[in-house]
This record gives structure tokens, C-alpha cells and sequence, in this order.
């Protein structure tokens, strides 16, 4: 069995964010946090795993092959589910070898890793891409990159859930929303089919338009049948994947200061930043009161160069 036993269920605490531009604003905003689910396989990355290993199961796969990069949070949580749950993974990486933390920590799991260049991997969405992997592999299950698509958002939907039983512990009665950082989207349609047009669903994307998350995510839509579209997307990016700058930095510091919750730039920092400009700018009623997801990622910071983009 590739698929892990029940008696491996992970839980994610979700707790009160308490910072004075919250406060300021008559705004509460509880975490979920994915982050703390486990040492290793950490954050959403996990439950986008899910199902992917259960239908690796119902066709007899001996473990999982997928793409990503040097920094990969989805190759770093499948490398290290592979080798607690015993199962091969391989790792088809962006651009050429290097020794990123990340990269070393994937190689420790024993994952095996094939190194396709760039122009390589850009051609992962190409027909035909799959075949000589498949050829290579027969005995492992091709999954998206970062555990995309329709398996990968219905992994997702048990946030919703988890989130309904801790309500009643901050005193909550409801929600108005959620907010969360998208580099695939496929979180965000895991929620969006989860609600079924319940309660929106705000996606800060920390990749540029031309990664084509909306596409991903109408797809993952259309796929799964459903005409809910209660969610929005919204650029956090701040001018490209993995850039960074002076004033990001800042805020994640002093976010970090004043809660206690350890954050990584790429990705939650970016979402939690573009959430306080959304407030800032008068886009949400006081009173609101959204669900943060922290996706975790945290294992990225090792090899990660916090100088601003110049």
C-alpha cells in the first residue's frame, strides 16, 4: 500500500492572528496552520498528495514521479512521504544539478532526481512529454507539477472541514472567507469545490499572470463538473516568481516579531502582505472575518537569498 495507514491523520491548529493592522481595522483573520502538520511533510503540499497516492494504490504503482524545482516544497513533502511510507519517488527538476538544501534533502529521502534544463521543462505540458518517463518508469504514477490538478484539489477539500471543527474554540461562529497564497491554484479550486459558493475564496498569486493559474484553476473547474466560480485572484507576485523585496522583507520580519508565526517569502509572506494592502485599501468590511491558510514551505528558507531583488 502506497497510501499511508489511518492512523496517520495530520491536524493543522487554526489560531487567532493578533497584529495592530488587524485590530486597526476591525478585522479578525484565524490561521490555519499547515505549517505545523508535521516536521517533514508539511503544509498543503501533503493534501494535495492525497489522492494521488490512493489512485497510485488502485493501479498497483510502486510510487510517484513529478516535477519541480531545486527549491520544490511538493518534491521535498513527496520525497519524504516516500521514504516514511516506503514507497520510490523520482524527482524530474528544473534547470541543471545544484546542491540547494532542498536538493540534498531529496537525495537523503532517495529520491532519484533526472535534471531536464530549462527548455526541458518547459515542455511538461506538452503531448507526449510523459511517454519516455513512463517507459523509464512503468511502475510509477506521473503526477503534476506540485500535485496539480483534479486529484490535487479534492485532497484539498478536507481544509474546509478541518476548519468547521475549530470554529467554536475562537468563539466563531462563522466566516466570511478565505485568503491564501496560489502558485498552482489548486488549493484555492480545492476550497472553491469544497464551498460550492458558501463563502469566497481570495487567491494571492505568487507567480506571474503568464503561469496560467487561472487557466489551471478553470480547468480544474470544468473537470470536476462544478459552476461555482466564488473566488478571485489577485497579484502578489511583486514582479515575478521567488522575487523579493526591501519592503516584503520588513513586513515578514516584523510579522514575525509581533505573532510568533514564522513565515517564507515566496509564498505565505506574499499572501499575508497582499492581504494587509487589501485592507489597507478599504476592500474589506470591518467586522470580516477570513480564514489564512500558512501552507507551510518553511524548508525553503534554508537555501533561499533573502537580499532584495535589486
Amino acid at each position: 500500500m502506497l497510501f499511508p495507514p489511518s492512523s496517520w491523520l495530520p491536524h493543522a491548529p487554526l489560531e487567532p492572528l493578533q497584529l495592530d493592522w488587524l485590530s486597526r481595522s476591525s478585522i479578525e483573520v484565524a490561521v490555519l496552520r499547515l505549517d505545523q502538520i508535521d516536521p517533514l511533510i508539511s503544509g498543503n503540499k501533503w493534501f494535495k498528495l492525497i489522492e494521488h497516492l490512493k489512485a497510485a494504490d488502485l493501479v498497483g504503482a510502486k510510487g510517484i514521479i513529478s516535477l519541480g524545482g531545486a527549491h520544490s516544497n511538493h518534491l521535498h513533502a513527496l520525497a519524504a512521504a516516500g521514504k516514511r511510507f516506503g514507497f520510490g519517488t523520482v524527482g524530474l527538476l528544473r534547470g541543471h544539478p545544484q546542491d540547494t538544501p532542498t536538493v540534498l534533502d531529496l537525495q537523503a529521502y532517495g529520491m532519484q532526481l533526472h535534471w531536464l534544463g530549462y527548455g526541458g521543462y518547459r515542455a511538461r505540458h506538452e503531448a507526449g512529454f510523459w511517454e519516455p518517463w513512463r517507459a523509464l518508469y512503468p511502475d510509477l504514477l506521473a503526477v503534476p507539477e506540485g500535485g496539480g490538478g483534479l486529484l490535487g484539489a479534492k485532497g484539498c477539500m478536507q481544509l474546509k472541514s478541518m476548519v468547521a471543527q475549530q470554529l467554536h474554540g475562537l468563539g466563531w461562529s462563522g466566516y466570511d472567507g478565505w485568503w491564501l497564497a496560489c502558485g498552482t491554484g489548486t488549493t484555492l479550486a480545492g476550497l472553491v469545490l469544497a464551498e460550492a459558493g458558501a463563502h469566497p475564496v481570495h487567491g494571492a498569486l505568487a507567480v506571474p499572470d503568464d503561469h496560467g493559474v487561472e487557466q489551471q484553476v478553470e480547468a480544474i473547474m470544468q473537470q470536476a463538473g462544478s459552476p461555482h466560480s466564488a473566488y478571485q485572484l489577485l497579484d502578489a507576485s511583486r514582479g515575478g516568481f521567488a522575487k523579493v523585496d526591501a519592503p516584503l522583507l520588513e513586513f515578514i520580519e516584523q510579522t514575525e516579531q509581533a505573532s510568533g508565526i514564522a513565515l517564507e517569502p515566496l509564498y505565505t509572506g506574499k499572501a499575508l502582505l497582499a492581504l494587509k494592502q487589501h485592507i489597507d485599501a478599504g476592500k474589506l468590511k470591518p467586522g470580516s472575518r477570513l480564514i489564512f491558510i500558512h501552507t507551510g514551505g518553511l524548508q525553503g528558507r534554508r537555501g533561499f537569498q533573502t537580499a532584495p531583488s535589486p
